[in-house]
């Protein structure tokens, strides 16, 4: 029997779904086979997919490797970071208590609305005429 060297961990956000392979490395990110830097260069959305590393200090300890699909770039970034807490957490159990202070481990349940019937968007009415 073959032992498994990576911990796995799915995060999803809006309608993006990541999956996440967590294995011991140098701290390489790789997103669909491209540097997460390259896929994401925006800031704030490198920002989000290193925090959970960051909480736990756990920076230069693993490869990630990252399967993703569905939704925007924002929320594919959130969703690698669910991903990559919950991976985190199958590591090693001890990092739950900083996860769940930094809320990283609960899913952002917002999505989009959907359109109801007489109106023009989810909620947007159209403009009231009194004459």
């Amino acid at each position: 029997m073959v032992k498994k060297t990576y911990s796995g961990g799915t995060g999803r956000r809006k309608t993006a779904v990541a999956q996440v392979r967590l294995s011991p490395g140098t701290g390489t990110i790789t997103v669909d086979g491209k540097n997460y830097e390259e896929r994401f260069p925006r800031f704030d959305h490198r920002q989000s997919i290193l925090k959970p590393l960051m909480v736990t200090q756990t920076n230069a300890k693993y490869d990630i490797v990252v399967k993703v699909s569905g939704g925007g770039i924002t929320g594919q970034a959130d969703s690698i970071a669910l991903g990559i807490s919950r991976a985190l957490l199958k590591e090693d159990e001890k990092h739950k208590a900083a996860l769940r202070k930094e809320g990283m481990l609960t899913r952002d349940p917002r999505a989009k609305e959907r359109k109801k019937p007489g109106l023009k968007r989810a909620r947007k009415a159209s403009q009231y005429t009194k004459r």
